[in-house]
């Protein structure tokens, strides 16, 4: 039976012991899986531990998704799920505890206690923004720290924050805040940005930002709120205090991989390593998104992991 909302989550109305697949994560990626595993004649479950549409809800603007020339994150997410709604697709909002990939049927045991079999197993689990881990950052979390510039950059209108990265994430993220704040210091590791040129360009074009390259941010201080932040130069050593109002943090993602650990084969990182196929090291076990390893981690890239992940999951583990 299809899913429906209660209380803002989505919720299956009745979840069954079996399905042909199981998706395990509610983003871009998932959903696309999910919609690809129905028009391929299977059933599909998707299973989100928070919101569908994922990471994209906390993002206000998305321009390079085809079709629209702009749309918020909340938007897409939800005109993706309810794509996969129409077509049939099951959904059910609720923590992976644990999974056995082993044999024909996959396994996945719920918070819940109840279990669940499938011939196919979709791993879509994302990633999470990855932390500082100096003096504060923890302190701080939500009292000026941030990851999340939609969410959060709202409270510092016409306030001085700093910006912490240099990549694509980052120039993105600045460039929303620059709607918002009076000026953004922006500190990356290296001594050059590595965001698309086209963002720095239009970064470097507002006026408002200053650049406090080749250093790294050694602390965070303040009494109740985020007030300053201690800066290392790599190359002399040298430390200066940079006075702020917040900080935002984007250096890069953590790999939502824990329930994989001696299941499937992971690189140093804890990314998730496929081949062609979007296959893991484990026959009928797929992963997709940022969760895998690749170079490129947009919407459209997990859309396309899914539909190549489905296409041969469907040639090669169904009659």
């Amino acid at each position: 039976m299809n899913a429906f909302e209660v209380g803002g989550l989505n919720i299956a109305k009745k979840i069954k012991d079996y399905y042909d697949v199981i998706i395990i994560g509610g983003g871009p990626g998932g959903i696309t899986a999910a919609i690809y595993a129905v028009q391929g004649g299977l059933s599909p479950l998707v299973i989100e531990r928070a919101i569908e549409g994922g990471q994209m809800n906390n993002t206000e603007t998305i321009e390079n998704w085809p079709g629209f020339k702009t749309i918020s994150g909340v938007e897409l997410s939800e005109r993706m799920a309810e794509h996969a709604r129409h077509f049939g697709a099951d959904s059910l909002n609720s923590e992976v505890t644990s999974i056995d990939a082993e044999g024909k049927l996959k396994k996945v045991i719920l918070e819940t206690g109840k279990m669940i079999e499938a011939r196919v197993l979709v791993i879509a689990t994302g990633a999470n923004p990855r932390k500082l881990d100096v003096p504060g950052e923890g302190v701080f979390s939500g009292k000026g720290v941030s990851y999340c510039a939609t969410c959060d950059g709202h409270f510092f209108s016409g306030k001085h924050v700093a910006v912490v990265g240099g990549g694509n994430s980052a120039m993105a993220e600045t460039l929303y805040l620059l709607k918002i704040v009076r000026k953004i210091t922006i500190i990356q590791d290296l001594l050059k940005l590595t965001g698309d040129k086209m963002l720095q360009d239009r970064v470097k074009a507002s006026g408002k930002v200053d650049f406090v390259l080749g250093s790294k941010v050694r602390g965070i201080e303040g009494d109740e709120k985020v007030e300053r932040l201690l800066v290392e130069k790599s190359d002399t050593g040298e430390q200066i205090s940079v006075d702020i109002d917040g900080v935002f943090v984007f250096i890069g993602t953590t790999p939502n991989s824990s329930l994989l650990r001696g299941k499937v084969d992971l690189n140093r990182y804890g990314y998730v390593l496929v081949d062609s196929k979007m296959e893991t090291s484990v026959p009928g076990v797929y992963g997709i998104g940022d969760v895998v390893e690749k170079e490129v981690r947009q919407i459209a890239t997990a859309a396309g992991d899914a539909a190549v992940a489905m296409h041969h999951a469907i040639l090669d583990h169904f009659d």
